[in-house]
């Protein structure tokens, strides 16, 4: 079993990961308290199968590199710029306070002075998982509130990187500190330097020529190497931190055509590799240092949970911000997470921090990560105990209506796919003037919709991260043009979970894909080949003469009834009904009020056309407005369309009755 000691290891953690994290979402908490417990059941502390620690964290290094890039990949400086007049000083300001009161309690219980430091780092910074899925839960992530809270949640990642580049030369200590340091800053300028000035052009460019190939295999390699290569290079060549590397790997295309794909394809190895990583976190914990020290684990998550959020939401008070953005910065401030860990596992690789006090910090982290839903919970109450108080809710609400949030997609339509199809749907809306936002996986096509002005997300829109980047909340209809069945079923599922009004059109391939898209929720499912039998009896019916509304009327039910051919239903049968009423003998003709026509100026009354041919005017066309069963006074005009409707004979004479009004009018 030597040749597999790996592969039991990565099976066991696994498997022990997936039972947490079941466990924890049936109790109602983040899947990562399931992780994290799993590691501490596999861990050497607790009795029964023994993970190799060594194993698993080498493993969880890749996770690291992942979790990082998939940072880098969504940093957005454009929103952070919206609310850095908020997210700048309030994110500096707390983590100065929480590190200063996490250093003074842990050196009142005796530690040394650069354990309390990291310590005091560690726990004032939020995780970004937990903060994100918060957010998204409570529907918060694109109001200004969550806007403020992920702009302020990113200046605390960009400060970590910071003190992650400077563990290094923390770890020296000595006479060589402030050498160290120096080197360690000039080594981390140069390399930023190359991939702000050489990364930034030449990474995209890289995706851009891999998405040419149209090889979804090579693309994906193209990412996977990316990430864990430009790590590799950081820390082999510039003594950087692999996290620094993937973090500036990921910032270079965050801006590009392809970061949505990139990001959806890196996703399944950064959540199977950060399981490993908050397994292998899990597995350094000793849980009986935790129930020998509880008052201290109470102590520290008390400050996480309680004096965190309270502080946070104090500083946000003082900005120009609404007080329910400063609540809710608050409350996505009550728990720590992976960023803690990052500092935690480099500080105990460097012995700035022993197991114990790192154990400390992953108990905090793990109740914390618990306690947090219940933090967000109580932000409505606590809003309206304020409100009850109106001298002291004015004081904090002083600032009036929250700033304008960034521009977004609004009142669109979202084309998947821009085959023949796409083309034609694009090219309709842009002649009446709809915005439209194409989602395609072929780079060809993207570049001539660029060229063309066309708003475009580069992806495959079946993988739900790019989906959920087309705006769908705010969207007016999205339209599936896709040829392969199994995408639009998946597109149309995802769809309709991130929006449940949206109207979606969507094509099928087979009449029982029509009924499963209809099932997952394309209230309008066309079937092209269907569709063109379904023309072949409309043209038919309309040559032998029966009314266009009702034949388009019978072809709408029979789409609705999902291009079943069987006469079935009650709304069938009435109109072949009609039909079968108007092929008995009724008829409809138009006919058009020439320039010197007898009929101008002449009431529907004085016209006699009804009391000459027993015909009825149902309905008259001038210009763009119709008038139904015009009344008997409405005059006729010269260009006006007159529909008259009777059995055969009687459409006969009103045909011949109107040319004679013509001939008349031309004789004199």
């Amino acid at each position: 079993m030597t040749e597999f000691h790996l592969l039991t290891n990565i099976t066991v953690a696994l498997v022990a990961a997936f039972l947490g994290g079941v466990i924890a979402r049936r109790l109602g908490l983040p899947t990562i308290v399931g992780y994290l417990l799993a590691g501490i059941v596999i861990g050497p502390f607790t009795p029964g199968f023994v993970g190799d620690v060594g194993a698993i964290s080498e493993l969880a290094e890749i996770g690291i590199i992942f979790l990082m890039f998939g940072v880098g990949l969504h940093f957005s400086l454009r929103d952070l710029w919206v609310v850095r007049d908020i997210a700048l000083p309030g994110a500096v300001l707390q983590m100065a306070l929480i590190t200063a009161l996490g250093f003074a309690l842990t050196q009142w219980w005796g530690w040394s002075p650069d354990a309390s430091l990291i310590f005091g780092l560690a726990i004032s910074i939020a995780s970004t998982v937990v903060l994100l899925r918060a957010l998204e839960d409570r529907g918060l992530l694109n109001t200004i509130h969550g806007r403020v809270a992920v702009g302020w949640l990113v200046v605390e990642d960009i400060v970590s990187v910071g003190i992650l580049v400077f563990l290094r030369a923390f770890g020296e200590g000595g006479d060589s500190l402030l050498q160290t340091t120096l080197l360690t800053l000039v080594k981390a300028g140069i390399f930023v330097g190359l991939m702000l000035l050489i990364g930034t052009r030449f990474i995209p460019w890289l995706f851009v020529r891999m998405a040419f190939t149209e090889s979804r295999e090579l693309f994906i390699l193209t990412v996977i190497v990316v990430a864990l290569g430009t790590a590799f290079a950081a820390s082999e060549f510039f003594g950087v931190s692999l996290a620094l590397g993937a973090f500036l790997a990921g910032i270079t295309i965050s801006e590009s055509t392809t970061s949505y794909q990139v990001g959806a394809d890196v996703l399944p190895f950064r959540e199977v590799f950060s399981i490993l990583f908050f397994v292998s976190v899990g597995m350094l914990v000793n849980p009986m240092y935790l129930v020998t020290n509880a008052w201290q684990v109470l102590a520290v998550t008390a400050l996480v949970v309680i004096a965190k959020p309270i502080l946070t939401a104090l500083l946000a008070f003082v900005f120009p911000y609404p007080a329910r953005t400063a609540l809710i910065v608050g409350a996505g401030r009550s728990q720590i997470g992976e960023f803690s860990f990052l500092l935690g596992t480099s500080a105990l690789s460097l012995r700035l921090l022993n197991s114990d006090q790192y154990s400390l910090i992953l108990a905090c982290a793990v109740l914390s990560i618990i306690a947090n839903p219940l933090v967000f919970r109580a932000v409505q109450p606590t809003e309206n105990w304020l409100k009850r108080h109106p001298a002291l809710w004015k004081r904090l609400d002083r600032h009036g209506p929250a700033p304008a949030s960034p521009e977004h997609l609004d009142n669109h339509v979202v084309i998947v796919g821009y085959g023949r199809v796409g083309h034609h749907v694009v090219d309709v809306l842009e002649h009446l003037k709809i915005p439209r936002l194409v989602v395609d996986a072929t780079a060809e096509r993207v570049a001539e919709l660029d060229k063309m002005g066309v708003p475009t997300l580069f992806g495959d829109a079946a993988n739900s991260e790019v989906l959920k980047h087309a705006s769908l909340p705010h969207a007016r209809a999205l339209v599936v043009t896709v040829p392969d069945e199994a995408t639009a079923e998946v597109v149309v599922a995802s769809a309709r979970k991130i929006a449940p009004e949206l109207p979606i059109i969507a094509r099928a391939g087979t009449q029982a894909g029509v009924l499963r898209l209809a099932e997952m929720g394309a209230q309008d499912v066309i079937h092209p080949e269907l569709e063109g039998g379904l023309e072949i009896v409309r043209h038919t019916l309309l040559r032998l003469g029966l009314p266009p509304l009702q034949v388009q009327q019978y072809t709408d039910i029979v789409r609705r009834d999902h291009y079943d051919v069987e006469i079935s239903s009650t709304d069938e049968y009435s109109l072949l009904e009609q039909l079968l009423y108007a092929f008995r003998g009724m008829e409809i003709v138009w006919h058009e009020v020439g320039s010197n026509s007898a009929l101008i100026n002449q009431t529907v009354a004085t016209a006699g056309i009804r009391d000459q041919t027993g015909a009825s005017i149902i309905a008259i066309k001038r210009g763009d407005d119709i008038f139904a069963n015009p009344k008997s006074a409405f005059r006729f005009q010269s260009g006006d369309i007159i529909g008259i409707i009777g059995d055969g004979p009687q459409v006969v004479a009103a045909k011949q009755f109107l040319q004679e009004k013509e001939m008349v009018s031309q004789s004199k």
